[in-house]
């Protein structure tokens, strides 16, 4: 709108030198309003692209400035505190115990007296109502961040008393908001551990569904992301993180919604991978698409920051209680469909 108005004032020149000539021309000579004119038209384009450099300067400034301000934030963040003595997890369970968590600033709790537990071995799914506290829960489990009371714990351990450098190479994690390096597919994956092979590297990749990937790059594995116009769809991203996190080969998996961006194809394939991801590990999934957690060993419904109920998938819909209302719900989105009218 700006850029119209400011580029635009040029325009109105031309019928307004219309409407004053005769007045200009019968007070003075048909030079002097030439002039007058051309003045006034150099004037004003000059004017306008004065005004956009300055417009466009202050937007950057306040582009940096907001850029600053989150670095800063970032810098000032309190390191978080770690064990004088750190502790070795006996197995690889998960159990939440009382835990109450919120942001700063925030007027409600997002974690509020929050209990449930994942045996080794188990896949146990977060699901519910956006908002309810999904992917917090999910976040305490690596420990990004502190809880507020109550425990987090990893085999028996809680996870600040854990070593955090063997806290994260316990648990691996894909969220649905995927951003890869500008690096190449190969160094994206090894990301995850930087001493592995480059055969290691492409046995990850081939397990996590990324042949075709591959295949269509000018460099295969070797290709940059960014470079010469190459860039990956949502879909195939959550594919290169589901192989990093296969080459990472940790005892624990956190996914948040990882076919939250996949197109039916890509989740077709992003499901074949789970396959090779979770075979054997402690798993907690997020997920809001339910048909992917009807075999989960535990389901557990959070809403509003609290447990509202858990079970499995059958045990959940006989309850009809929130899970079952979330499960119908669902059921009619799969079979929406446009009816046609026919005349």
């Amino acid at each position: 709108m700006n850029l119209t108005v400011t580029e635009g004032a040029f325009a109105f020149l031309v019928p307004a030198a219309l409407l004053i000539a005769p007045s200009s021309l019968a007070a003075g000579t048909f030079a002097e309003f030439v002039t007058d004119f051309a003045f006034y038209a150099i004037f004003s384009t000059v004017m306008s692209t004065a005004l956009a450099k300055i417009m466009f300067a202050a937007g950057g400034l306040n582009q940096a400035g907001d850029a600053l301000r989150r670095i800063n934030e970032v810098l000032d963040a309190p390191t978080l505190p770690v064990a004088d003595d750190p502790l070795s997890p006996q197995d690889n369970s998960i159990s939440f115990e009382d835990v109450c968590f919120a942001y700063e600033g925030a007027d409600r709790p997002a974690l509020d007296h929050v209990s449930f537990s994942v045996k080794p071995g188990q896949l146990v799914a977060l699901v519910g109502p956006s908002g309810g506290g999904k992917t917090t829960a999910a976040s305490l489990i690596p420990r990004f961040w502190d809880v507020d009371s109550g425990a987090v714990r990893v085999g028996g351990v809680d996870v600040r008393q854990m070593d955090p450098h063997a806290l994260m190479d316990r648990v691996a994690f894909v969220f649905q908001n995927t951003r890869l390096f500008s690096a190449s597919i190969l160094d994206n994956v090894r990301a995850a551990r930087p001493d592995a092979t480059r055969e290691q590297a492409l046995a990850a990749l081939h397990a996590a569904q990324c042949d075709d990937i591959l295949e269509k790059l000018p460099e295969g594995a070797d290709t940059l992301i960014g470079s010469a116009g190459t860039y990956l769809s949502g879909g195939e991203q959550q594919r290169v993180a589901l192989a990093r996190a296969i080459l990472k080969d940790a005892p624990i998996v956190v996914l948040d919604e990882a076919t939250a961006f996949a197109d039916p194809e890509n989740e077709a394939l992003i499901q074949a991978a789970f396959e090779q991801l979770l075979a054997g590990r402690t798993v907690v999934m997020i997920a809001h698409r339910l048909s992917t957690v009807v075999d989960a060993d535990q389901i557990v419904v959070l809403d509003a920051g609290r447990v509202a109920e858990r079970g499995t998938h059958a045990e959940l819909v006989a309850a009809s209680g929130l899970y079952a209302r979330m499960w119908a719900d669902y059921q009619r989105s799969v079979q929406w469909k446009i009816e046609r009218e026919v005349a």
